[in-house]
């Protein structure tokens, strides 16, 4: 890597970060753990799934090609409020990625409509009849919107047929809570290494999941290795933006966050074994190219 090159994670505001210089500072989590290659190789032919089926082998396929356009300044608006339940994205938000994730878990792809919005340039009616906050995702349903991304995963689980995504006794609603107030102190953690600001902070973070993903392990808690055992609203909480800093930290920094952390490794490969994922993932060259692209521009003089 040369020294010199500012980075920030994305394209969209949300998950922006501070420029900052990429080469390597001395912390352990550059230093300490081994770069590229995890140290925890799981066969995925001993992987179980929530009903305890056997999988052989992992579905990496981005499913891109069945992706309707975004809509822009251009498009026309879909016929608001006329009984349809709607679900407003972005393909590259990570945020909207958590409520397509539920609504693709619980298998409402006939219910809920998919309507992708190009942030870069929204169509006007969205802000003016659908969501004032102009943001994504938003759930339309029943002549109201419900917009900020973990109310509407609890919402669609709440209100929507399917597996269930809540925690399934007294002490997992606990945990769960615990873990879903913490989402954003942990993005925050690993923004500020990735700014420079604290070399430490994401290695505290990235600990932080690792411990949270051996409370309930696999195999002595049948289901797989997430963290309330079977998969849940943690999950999908946390894999948008675990998957994103995976990739940037890898690329950019040359450091595998899973090295030394089996769980987390074990819970990242099971996590690209679920359709339901990796349809909405984005594609990870895609994220890496436009990461750099931003990188040379902030580079310039």
């Amino acid at each position: 890597m040369s020294a010199g090159v500012r980075v920030s994670v994305c394209s969209y505001p949300s998950l922006a970060l501070p420029s900052r210089d990429v080469s390597p500072p001395s912390s352990s989590l550059y230093f300490g753990r081994k770069s590229h290659r995890s140290s925890f190789d799981i066969d995925l032919k001993l992987r179980c799934n929530s009903n305890e089926t056997r999988r052989t082998k992992p579905v990496l396929a981005v499913l891109s090609s069945s992706r309707v356009p975004e809509l822009d300044s251009s498009s026309e608006p879909p016929q608001v409020f006329d009984g349809s339940t709607r679900l407003y994205i972005s393909y590259s938000c990570p945020f909207a990625q958590r409520a397509w994730l539920a609504r693709n878990y619980k298998n409402l792809r006939d219910k809920i409509e998919l309507v992708p919005i190009n942030l870069k340039n929204r169509p006007a009616w969205y802000k003016e009849k659908v969501y004032p906050a102009n943001k994504v995702p938003a759930l339309e349903h029943n002549n109201k919107v419900i917009g900020e991304s973990l109310d509407v995963i609890k919402y669609i689980d709440a209100n929507f047929e399917g597996p269930s995504l809540a925690p399934n006794s007294v002490e997992k609603e606990a945990f769960a809570d615990e873990l879903i107030s913490y989402t954003d102190s942990f993005s925050k953690a690993v923004r500020s290494t990735l700014s420079g600001e604290d070399i430490d902070a994401a290695d505290v973070a990235f600990d932080y999941i690792e411990k949270a993903l051996s409370k309930y392990k696999y195999p002595k808690y049948k289901g797989g290795p997430f963290f309330l055992c079977r998969f849940s609203l943690v999950d999908i909480a946390y894999i948008p933006f675990i998957e994103r800093f995976h990739l940037i930290f890898k690329d950019v920094m040359n450091v595998d966050i899973t090295a030394g952390r089996p769980n987390l490794a074990y819970w990242l490969k099971e996590m690209n074994t679920m359709e339901h994922y990796t349809e909405t993932r984005q594609d990870p060259q895609e994220i890496i190219e436009r990461y750099k692209k931003r990188a040379q521009a902030e580079a310039r003089p």
